[in-house]
């Protein structure tokens, strides 16, 4: 038994990174390549990779063989899958608001290939591909991060908590996979987490229901999905948490802090809109009050006054967002 398959996830900064990675890669490579980029891929993906190597290369149809020698690249708005010998392009449920997703692929091949698995996190910011990763590092598979990355937040998480194989630079993945894939392996499987909870994820992204086993993925918490408002569970990869809702969507602690940020700003700006509007027609109010010689134009002037005032307050949060979120930094 060989390692056969290698995923490779990017975000910010990805374009480049996998264009140089499939360079480095020889016409003899003999593995399938599944690559997702989680920022908006240019149309022409596959063209721009096809021109950097010598491998075939394909935007990834569902239901293929899966064959070595070639490289898979995920479609818009499809989870790109392995599914035993197979690929899968699905349209289940986003995750940290992402489909395709780094996780889901990671995830399917831990579950389908095991030790068979290579799997590489490259540069982007956020937390995305950690959970994946640890899941083919958890099934015996190979971990392997980007050490040069332009925007280091992914491979830098993957690295705190999962127990990476490789650390390199980019210009050293290429030579390294080429070794890795020309080695015998032995079947490994650690199986910290349970093959059952991995089957249940596997078969959410697929499209399947997800409250008939995702209660069972970890114990209840008091948050709720942003994208449905229902009930989430909390999984826990090692040291990395993370969460899913009833109906599949699937959160990092960041990217739901992230989420929180966006909409406490778009609140503070839609009160903030509603406080001036008050004070503009308050004062109009006191105005024709007065004009008519009515004795309620000071309670309404004073009214306006307070609205101002209140709006004032509203508008410095909204200005420095930072305010109403402790400082964090939940950019993306």
């Amino acid at each position: 038994m060989q390692r056969d398959v290698v995923v490779v996830g990017a975000s910010m900064g990805g374009v480049e990174a996998l264009c140089e990675l499939v360079a480095q890669l020889p016409s003899d490579f003999d593995a399938a390549i599944f690559m997702v980029l989680h920022t908006s891929a240019p149309s022409a993906l596959d063209q721009l990779l096809k021109r950097s190597g010598p491998l075939r290369v394909a935007s990834a149809v569902d239901g293929e063989v899966i064959e070595p020698r070639r490289i898979y690249v995920a479609v818009p708005d499809r989870h790109l899958m392995i599914e035993d010998d197979h690929v899968r392009l699905t349209k289940g449920p986003r995750e940290s608001h992402a489909r395709p997703s780094i996780d889901v692929l990671f995830r399917s091949a831990a579950h389908w290939c095991g030790s068979r698995a290579i799997g590489v996190v490259l540069t982007g910011y956020g937390q995305d591909g950690t959970a994946g990763l640890w899941a083919i590092k958890d099934r015996g598979g190979i971990a392997i991060v980007q050490s040069d990355a332009e925007y280091p937040s992914m491979p830098n998480t993957a690295r705190e908590h999962v127990n990476v194989d490789y650390t390199l630079p980019l210009a050293e993945i290429g030579r390294v996979l080429s070794s890795l894939v020309s080695e015998p392996v032995k079947e490994e499987r650690i199986q910290t987490m349970s093959s059952e909870k991995l089957e249940i994820e596997n078969r959410i992204a697929a499209g399947g229901r997800a409250i008939d086993g995702v209660a069972t993925l970890g114990p209840p918490t008091f948050f709720t999905c942003p994208d449905c408002h229902g009930a989430m569970v909390t999984l826990q990869d090692g040291t990395f948490r993370r969460f899913r809702c009833h109906t599949g969507h699937g959160y990092t602690e960041q990217s739901l802090l992230q989420h929180g940020s966006g909409m406490i700003e778009r609140d503070l700006w839609s009160a903030l809109s509603h406080l001036e509007e008050r004070e503009l027609l308050l004062s109009e109010m006191a105005t024709t009050a007065q004009g008519l010689g009515r004795s309620d134009a000071a309670e309404y002037t004073k009214r306006a006054e307070q609205a101002r005032l209140f709006a004032s307050r509203v508008r410095e949060i909204a200005e420095n967002p930072w305010l109403a979120t402790n400082g964090d930094d939940v950019s993306d």
